[in-house]
């Protein structure tokens, strides 16, 4: 049967659609970047990090330097523990940037995804907290996340019950 509103609505996308569409393009960028990044050597991703900091602290915005410092990490990961971001987790990295809520099912890489945005938001050196459900994934998030953050100049610690102030 015939429905007119079938022929507008592939005229007139939805804000859904604009929405990942827009995201979209952000990630064909940092799949773009990805070859160039590739070419780095080990010690030039913690003077980026430090290139990065310096130019948020010089105005520049987060937004701006997102497509290569998510293309950094997708690197720092590869190489640390031989695990490349997928597109989709991209996507969950930038929804989480923003302020979004992006819904992961287990096994797609929610501890993968979330070293993006933490990475990214890091360099307004206000320090990033990542609150998950118990102390032992805190734990094991820190040490095996931390090798990333460590690779790309930045440091990572945990909170456990019954910590001192000083642990």
């Amino acid at each position: 049967m015939f429905n007119p509103l079938n022929i507008i609505s592939k005229f007139i996308k939805g804000s859904n659609q604009k929405e990942i569409d827009r995201i979209n393009k952000i990630v064909k960028k940092i799949n773009i970047l990805e070859k160039e990044i590739e070419k780095l050597n080990e010690i030039e991703f913690p003077k980026k990090t430090n290139y990065f900091i310096e130019q948020v602290k010089n105005g520049k915005k987060l937004d701006e330097i997102l497509p290569e410092a998510f293309a950094l990490v997708r690197e720092a990961s590869k190489r640390v523990n031989n695990e490349r971001h997928f597109d989709v987790q991209l996507i969950g990295g930038i929804a989480l940037h923003e302020n979004k809520i992006a819904e992961m099912k287990t096994g797609e890489g929610k501890t993968l995804t979330i070293v993006l945005s933490a990475y990214l938001n890091a360099l307004e050196k206000k320090g990033v907290h990542i609150v998950t459900v118990n102390d032992y994934l805190a734990k094991r998030d820190s040490l095996n996340m931390g090798k990333i953050y460590n690779y790309l100049g930045l440091d990572c610690g945990y909170i456990n019950t019954g910590q001192s102030d000083e642990e």
